[in-house]
């Protein structure tokens, strides 16, 4: 059988550097790159695999990988001062991209190849 505990889950991006960039300096994950490829360090032994496609590679059309934070406004006018733009789902987010419609808040935004993530208050 296949060993659970050892499991982790993987998305391909357009452009390796460029990814690795905005994964460390915008969003400050440890990345570790090996054979092209790179592993963002989540805590405890977790990570996510992201792997180069290149001009095949088409974004997931859902959330990909969920940041838990302790204040989602926080969250947002922090990435926003660093460039990131958050998504707007008309009837469900508010001017800042935060949804407050019921459910935890959250807001959703892209990586440079168009990977929907996202920052959801605990």
């Amino acid at each position: 059988m296949v060993d659970a505990t050892k499991a982790f889950s993987g998305f391909s991006v357009r452009d390796v550097p460029e990814a690795k960039a905005f994964y460390e300096d915008v969003l400050g994950v440890e990345v570790t790159e090996d054979h092209g490829m790179l592993f963002l360090q989540l805590g405890d032994g977790h990570g996510v695999l992201v792997y180069p496609k290149g001009p095949a590679h088409e974004p997931a059309s859902f959330t990909v990988l969920n940041f838990p934070v302790p204040s989602v406004d926080d969250a947002v006018d922090g990435l926003a001062a660093k460039g990131v733009t958050f998504l707007h789902y008309e009837g469900m987010t508010d001017e800042k991209g935060v949804n407050r419609k019921g459910g935890p808040l959250i807001a959703w935004f892209t990586d440079p190849s168009g990977n929907v993530l996202s920052v959801l208050e605990q």
